[in-house]
């Protein structure tokens, strides 16, 4: 079966795509951020700690 990702609604070009990440104790995080696909657009919705934030600025992770 294919997946499909939703289309961003922000700049309705990119996809949402899922990321997912690992808690503090190692367990696995699945969907803990949705980014959209357009490099241009940067839209993203994340949970960090039981709250959700929109459209904050994304990069790598210096860890």
């Amino acid at each position: 079966m294919e997946e499909r990702y939703p289309n961003c609604h922000k700049c309705n070009t990119g996809v949402l795509v899922p990321l997912s990440d690992y808690g503090r104790e190692g367990a696995a995080i699945r969907y803990k951020a949705w980014v959209c696909t357009n490099p241009e657009c940067g839209f993203n919705i994340r949970i960090d700690n039981g709250e959700i934030s929109f459209g904050r600025s994304i990069g790598q992770s210096q860890k």
